[in-house]
């Protein structure tokens, strides 16, 4: 039940790109009745390049542009940001609550493969990072955790190439760098935003007996958790309104992310802001 003035306002939700739009799409079907905010940096992406110390001032800039469409939730969908500046976003935002997508993905895998063999797929900047590492250890220090950066993958999923022989081939001979006769994974977690749409090309490579773990699923969860124990979650019959912001190139933000979002958007539906 909703007791709380903050249950109508808006969920922002913010990534260095399009990515997040596959947390936002996760959180869409999770929660249809809330109005969501997102807002891509793309004149700055990727941040896996930037150092942490510009990573976290993009994301509290990105932050400050969100809270002021007055958001009672916000949601980091960007893994590199998430590992770097999640704890200075929560306490910018406190009491407002923030989820990133990092602790969520290891939480799913460490349930789901206790004292296992994790394979997390991610960009480089995220690997270098070691995030999904330090999460996972922290919750299972029996878990092995190996981590692969999967560059190609980002830009199968930004061109749409997320099926038939080159998607299965690139995925294949990046499993194969991955596991060799020490490590065979019990779980494999997507660690990058994009990478939600190759889950079809990763499960058919791994097999049944392989847990595919997808953050913005498990993201999506734990954002519906926390707005029900706060008494915030939107009720009603209407679906929740939705909002694009792009900080550059809305025609490019309108091609890719109709992608992520298995929709039709043109630039019209992005607004380009300043952060």
């Amino acid at each position: 039940m909703t007791d709380s003035d903050n249950a109508p306002l808006p969920i922002g939700i913010f990534d260095s790109g399009v990515g997040g739009l596959t947390v936002l799409k996760a959180v869409r079907e999770a929660l249809p009745h809330e109005d969501l905010i997102y807002l891509g940096d793309t004149a700055r992406l990727p941040y896996g390049t930037k150092s942490p110390a510009s990573i976290a001032r993009y994301a509290t800039q990105a932050t400050a542009k969100l809270l002021e469409y007055n958001i009672k939730m916000l949601v980091v969908a960007c893994n590199t940001a998430s590992a770097v500046a999640l704890t200075a976003l929560q306490q910018q935002m406190a009491p407002v609550p923030v989820v990133g997508v990092v602790e969520p993905g290891a939480m799913a895998a460490v349930r789901a493969r206790p004292a296992g063999a994790h394979l997390v797929l991610a960009t480089e900047a995220t690997v270098r990072l070691g995030a999904y590492s330090k999460a996972i250890s922290a919750r299972d220090a029996a878990a092995r955790v190996r981590e692969q950066p999967c560059e190609l993958l980002v830009a199968l999923a930004e061109e749409g190439w997320t099926n038939g022989d080159i998607a299965d081939s690139i995925v294949r001979r990046y499993l194969d760098e991955a596991e060799d006769d020490a490590f065979k994974a019990d779980s494999i977690i997507l660690g990058c935003t994009h990478f939600p749409l190759l889950r079809e090309a990763i499960s058919t490579a791994v097999g049944d007996a392989v847990e595919v773990v997808d953050s913005a699923g498990t993201t999506a969860a734990v954002v519906r958790e926390i707005l029900s124990s706060n008494g915030e979650l939107a009720e009603g019959h209407e679906p929740g309104s939705l909002r694009l912001l792009a900080t550059d190139g809305a025609t490019r933000f309108a091609r890719v992310g109709g992608q992520f979002l298995g929709e039709t958007l043109t630039a019209e539906d992005v607004h380009l802001v300043d952060l």
